[in-house]
This record gives C-alpha cells, sequence and structure tokens, in this order.
C-alpha cells in the first residue's frame, strides 16, 4: 500500500470555487483510483484548497492491480463454423480455448482471458493528465498560446506517489507544458522559498510542511483559526463576531488568505449614523471585513480585517490604518448617497420607474407597481388584518427605490433602502415594514415577510412576476431558470402555507393576466405552482407518496388546503387508524382489482340494500353516515377511521364471492363504494407499503 499526493499551484483561485474545487478533485481521483483497479477497502482521500493551492491526498492504495480475468460472450453454441471463426480471429485464441456456458438465452461460447496485474506507477501519470484535462471548473480560463483551461493560470504540478515525485508532464498546447515535479510555494512574503514535498509519509506530514512555509492547506484549520482570533479580538472590546460570518462570509474571507491574522479597526462615529444593513453591506460585502455586535445587539464601531501576514506591530498599523483609511472613503460614498436621496420623497422617485423597462415584452417598473398595487387590492381581503389601501399603498411604493442612488450602489439592498426612506418621507411604519421584506422569502432558509402586509406586497410581487413571465414563454426549462421562477412560486407557497392564507389562486392570476392585458392565465402555470408544493411538502420531511395522495386532484388551487390536507393525511396515516385502514384499502381494491380484471369492466359503486344482511347493513349505515367531500379534511379522514371496524367485521363474516350472483355482485357494489368513499378524501392507491 502506498500514498498519492497531486497538488496544483496556480494563481488565486476565486473563494467562492475553493470548496467545490477541493470537493470535485477529491471525487475525480477516487474515481480514477478505481478504475484502475487500485482503490482499497481501506483507501480514503482528501481534498484541500488555499488562494493558490489545490490538493488532494489519497492513503492506502494498492502498488500492483489485481489480476484481472476477462469473459467476452461469442455466438451460440449451434451457430454456424463461420460466425465462431469469426469470434475466434476477434478473441485471438483458439478454437480448443472456446468455453461453452449455459445462459438464460441458451448455450453460447465463451473466450476468457487472464490479464496479470500490473505496476500502478506508470498507469497514475495519464490517469491523473486525462483528470485534469477535463477537471470541472464553473469558469475557466486559456493563457498564452495553449488550449489548456483551468480557473487561473497554472504554474506547477506536483505527483508524489510513496512519498517519490512521479516523471511527466502536462501538455498545455501551443509547445508549452508543465512537468510533474514535487517542490510546492511558501506563502508569498514570509516564506518565499520552495517546499520540498519528497518523503511525505501522511497527510499530516503535508499540512505540517505548508504550516512551516505560512500556509494553512486545511480550510478547516484557517476557519478555526480566523474566527477564533476573531472572538478574542471581540471579547477585548466586549463585542461578539455576528453570528452570519460563522458561515459563507467567513469562508469567503479566508479563501482570500493563507496565513490568518486578524486585527481590529473602527468606523469613524460620524458613520454610524447609517442604516446597519448599509455598515454591513459595505463592510463585508464590498471590503470583506468582519463586522461585530455589542453586547446589547447593536452594531459595533469596530472592525475586523484577517491580514495575510504573521504579526508584527509596527505593520499592523499600517495595515489597519490602510484599510480604515478604504473603508472611510467607502463609506462617505454611501452617506453621500443616503443624505441625496432623502432629500426627496420615495414617491417622487415613481416617476423615473418609467423609464426602467421590467423585462421586454412586460412593460416598465413603473407598469409593474400600478399591477402590484392592483393585486395587493385583490389579495388584501384574504390575510388577516390587513387594509387594503394600507396594502396598495406600500405596493405602490415597493420598486420606488430602485433608481435611487443608494440602491445603484449597493442592489443587495434594494427593499431595505426603500423601507428607510419611506419612512423619511413621512410613510406609515407599516408601509415601511412592508417595503423592507416585500423580497422575502428568497429561498427555502429565508423568513417570511415582516408582517401581514408586508405577506400581501409579496405575494403581488411574486404573482405578478410568474404571471408576466408564463405569459410571454420564459418558463423555466430542465435545470435553467435565468428569472427565478421556481423560486418565486417556492415563496408563493411559504407565505400561504406558512401565514395559513387561504387564497383563491386561480381567480388571483387571473387578474394579474389582465393587468398585462393577457386574455387568459397560461395553462402551465397552475400545475408549476402546484408541482412547487409538492417538492416543498416533500421537504418538510413529508413521504412522498402521502404528498402524491393529497395532491391527487389536478385542479385544486387552494395551496392551503392542499398542504392542510396532505399534513392531516400523513398525520392520520401514522396513527393505528390509519394503518388499520390502509390494511382494509388494500384488501377492498386488491378484490376488486381481480374481479375487475375478469370482468374487463370497472364495477359500479351500486347496489341493493333490501339484499344486506346484518353485517352489510351496519357497513352501508356507516358509508350513508359519512360527511361529503366539502367537510374539513380532518372531518373526513375521522370519518374514514369510523370505517375500519365494520370493514374488519365485514370481512371476517362475509364470503364475498357468494354461489348468489345476485348477492355476489351486490357485495362487489358495496366494495366499491367503500372505494369511492376513500378516493374522494385522497388518492390511497399511491400509498406504498
Amino acid at each position: 500500500m502506498a500514498d498519492l499526493l497531486i497538488e496544483l499551484v496556480s494563481e488565486e483561485i476565486p473563494a467562492r470555487m475553493q470548496a467545490g474545487a477541493s470537493r470535485d478533485l477529491a471525487r475525480l481521483v477516487e474515481v480514477a483510483l478505481t478504475t484502475l483497479g487500485v482503490w482499497t477497502k481501506s483507501s480514503n482521500v482528501t481534498g484541500m484548497c488555499a488562494s493558490r493551492h489545490l490538493l488532494a491526498y489519497a492513503n492506502d492504495i494498492s502498488v500492483f492491480q489485481p489480476d484481472r480475468i476477462i469473459e467476452k460472450r461469442g455466438p451460440r453454441a449451434d451457430a454456424p463454423d463461420t460466425a465462431v471463426n469469426g469470434f475466434l480471429n476477434s478473441a485471438g485464441i483458439d478454437r480448443s480455448a472456446l468455453i461453452e456456458e449455459d445462459t438464460p438465452k441458451g448455450r453460447f461460447f465463451f473466450a476468457r482471458s487472464e490479464i496479470k496485474g500490473r505496476e500502478v506507477v506508470p498507469l497514475l501519470v495519464p490517469a491523473i493528465t486525462e483528470l485534469l484535462n477535463h477537471f470541472p471548473w464553473p469558469k475557466s480560463q486559456r493563457w498564452g498560446r495553449g488550449k489548456f483551461r483551468w480557473v487561473r493560470p497554472l504554474h506547477r504540478i506536483n505527483l508524489l506517489f510513496d512519498g517519490k515525485p512521479m516523471s511527466g508532464k502536462l501538455d498545455l498546447g501551443g509547445g508549452a507544458d508543465i512537468q510533474f515535479g514535487a517542490t510546492s510555494c511558501g506563502h508569498y512574503f514570509e516564506a518565499p522559498d520552495d517546499i520540498d514535498l519528497s518523503g511525505i509519509t501522511s497527510l499530516d506530514d503535508v499540512k505540517m510542511r505548508f504550516r512551516n512555509a505560512f500556509v494553512m492547506i486545511d480550510p478547516e484549520e484557517r476557519h478555526i483559526t480566523a474566527l477564533s482570533g476573531a472572538q478574542a479580538l471581540a471579547d477585548s472590546k466586549l463585542c461578539k463576531v455576528n453570528e452570519a460570518h460563522h458561515g459563507s462570509y467567513l469562508t469567503d474571507i479566508e479563501g482570500l488568505i493563507e496565513w490568518p491574522t486578524p486585527l481590529m479597526g473602527q468606523i469613524e462615529k460620524r458613520f454610524m449614523a447609517l442604516p446597519p444593513e448599509l455598515l454591513q453591506s459595505t463592510i463585508v460585502t464590498h471590503q470583506k471585513y468582519i463586522t461585530l455586535s455589542e453586547a446589547d445587539g447593536s452594531f459595533s464601531r469596530y472592525f475586523i480585517v484577517l491580514s495575510n501576514r504573521l504579526p508584527d506591530a509596527a505593520r499592523d498599523e499600517v495595515i489597519i490604518a490602510g484599510n480604515q483609511r478604504v473603508l472611510r472613503a467607502r463609506l462617505a460614498d454611501a452617506e453621500f448617497f443616503w443624505q441625496l436621496d432623502q432629500a426627496r420623497s420615495l414617491e417622487s422617485y415613481l416617476s423615473s420607474l418609467l423609464e426602467v423597462t421590467f423585462y421586454k415584452g412586460l412593460g416598465t417598473l413603473h407598469d409593474k407597481a400600478l399591477r402590484m398595487e392592483a393585486l395587493a387590492i385583490e389579495i388584501a381581503p384574504y390575510v388577516a388584518s390587513v387594509d387594503p389601501k394600507t396594502a396598495a399603498r406600500a405596493a405602490r411604493l415597493a420598486k420606488a427605490d430602485l433608481v435611487t442612488g443608494l440602491v445603484g450602489e449597493f442592489p443587495e439592498l434594494q427593499g431595505i433602502i426603500g423601507g428607510y426612506y419611506a419612512v423619511a418621507s413621512g410613510e406609515e411604519q407599516i408601509v415601511s415594514d412592508a417595503i423592507t421584506t416585500h423580497y422575502c422569502p428568497q429561498g427555502p432558509a429565508d423568513d417570511l415577510p415582516a408582517t401581514a402586509t408586508a405577506m400581501v406586497v409579496s405575494l403581488a410581487d411574486k404573482i405578478d412576476t410568474l404571471v408576466g413571465f408564463f405569459g410571454i414563454g420564459a418558463k423555466p426549462t430542465g435545470s435553467k431558470d435565468p428569472f427565478a421562477l421556481r423560486r418565486a412560486a417556492l415563496g408563493v407557497i411559504r407565505i400561504i402555507v406558512d401565514g395559513q392564507v387561504t387564497l383563491p389562486l386561480a381567480t388571483v392570476l387571473q387578474t394579474a393576466a389582465k393587468g398585462y392585458g393577457f386574455a387568459v392565465v397560461e395553462a402551465d402555470l397552475l400545475p408549476f405552482i402546484r408541482d412547487r408544493l409538492r417538492g416543498y411538502l416533500r421537504d418538510q420531511q413529508m413521504r412522498h407518496d402521502v404528498v402524491a395522495a393529497a395532491l391527487a386532484d389536478v385542479d385544486g388551487d387552494d395551496v392551503c388546503l392542499m398542504a392542510a390536507r396532505a399534513a392531516a393525511l400523513a398525520m392520520f396515516l401514522g396513527a393505528s387508524d390509519g394503518d388499520g385502514l390502509m390494511a382494509c384499502w388494500r384488501r377492498v381494491s386488491s378484490i376488486l382489482s381481480a374481479e375487475e380484471k375478469k370482468a374487463k369492466t370497472v364495477i359500479a359503486a351500486s347496489f341493493d340494500p333490501a339484499l344486506f344482511n346484518e353485517t352489510e347493513q351496519v357497513l352501508f349505515a356507516r358509508l350513508s353516515a359519512m360527511a361529503d367531500n366539502q367537510a374539513s379534511i380532518d372531518i373526513q379522514l375521522g370519518e374514514l377511521g369510523a370505517l375500519r371496524s365494520p370493514i374488519d367485521v365485514f370481512f371476517e363474516k362475509i364470503v364475498v364471492n357468494d354461489d348468489d350472483p345476485e348477492i355476489r355482485l351486490n357485495r362487489l357494489g358495496l366494495l366499491a363504494t367503500v372505494r369511492e368513499k376513500m378516493l374522494a378524501v385522497a388518492d390511497f392507491s399511491k400509498i406504498e407499503g
């Protein structure tokens, strides 16, 4: 057994691509070694990435390929000699080497040959070269005259097996190549000398050699070092690192550096009057710093820079001063637009929306604002405690901030800035709150809009978008969804379901279509939303068969009711009555299916009560007393649960296949009625097990 190391040294890899590149390299190395037949049960591969280094380390790799037996099936044993001779020539064997064996398709000739395993070292170079030529970067580039593509210009390729460098090269095209070696590079400034990787014995050994050259190749180590250092500095000011930084924010910042050294800076006092969301966006998104919170949760004036140098008091002061100077300029720009925008009322920006196209064929953003206003008036009565006039006002102003200077500079703050400007313009706080969160939810983990009025505005926005794009034929296809229509549909579903909004969706969609001048709603839109509902319910850990059974009614448009039906059905089937009723369903449907197959016709749910005995009368009475399908799902399921006992008694005491054909058909009609009643509640045929 031996270990394999592959390391690629390039110019800086974008931080957002590093984690995916680590996973892809490790996966592809495992696939390549498995294909060669040298991946063992104890093998393992780890991928790691720093700004200039992409590495995979695989351990316990077999040094030799195992012996293999190659089997090739030939013609039938009774085939003509010409066919047999042709097979012998293609296999390169004599007729005496043929083997005859029986198969499910008859008796055939087989040719078997044993291939001795080879030493793996000569096979690794072409396998790794193939891997590099087809590496799945989201974006890649060529440089010089070469045809080889990589995320950034590639400088070195280190390939070692059992601690020994392997000879070979990668052809870049255009007469250029990179020879495989065993020499990496350390930190730009702190350890500019090369790192000798020869003789490595383990992944820990690799990490140590890089660490000695001030490169933390392990992303987890960089994360722990950066976060603990940042928290220690925050503690010194009685602050804490904002929770948002514990995830992707900090990962993106860490991807820019090889040796994290946290340093603390300060925001000038005058800028603390800016909204915290604006400070956060400026400091994190644009400057890649870490923000802090005070003990009371308010935004702190302190921030943390992750330096890519070793600690040095004099140099650290220069680094902090330089970053504070850059941040001051950026915040001054934000302050300028913040003050300039508020010289006008938010409503005054509406006229500027006339100059901005929403999308070709869908009018301007001003048209969208008016459509949202009309939709908000229609939706508001279905959401508790919402004043239609207030919702209409919020919907009318919701997009006004898109043409302000500040949102032009910080587009990620759309809506949020509009909420601040609404307050400054004298609008009601409820209008401001609706504008602020009307884009929510923007994903499965995002919060719902903050207020009921905001929910109305958000629904108006998303429904208008869905109807518009579907109306011009710009529907999602396969994995392509350039206008995020799946996300918009999921947002509509989450607001309706989580907010318990009973909304006649088909009617609202038709109103939205009229706003565009469409005669009707595009036929695929409502099924598209129902399909997103199925996915949403499955994401809530609901069984797929239960979802299919509850949503079998393809004509429904009450999303809240459909979700409630699915939840109630899931709970019912998890209880003893539901489990017992499913056993009854399987027996009823099995008997009816068998009889219908023999008769080649569907058995009607009709019968003559005069032919019932006492046991059948009990089941008939229970069926007759059942609520119709207009009752609540809980009532309907409760009625079904009450069917279990009389059905059990029916099968204990009644022989369905009676000798008298009239009685037999009458009993089948009674069972068909049971099936009909159950299917009126849910399609139980879709329940598995």
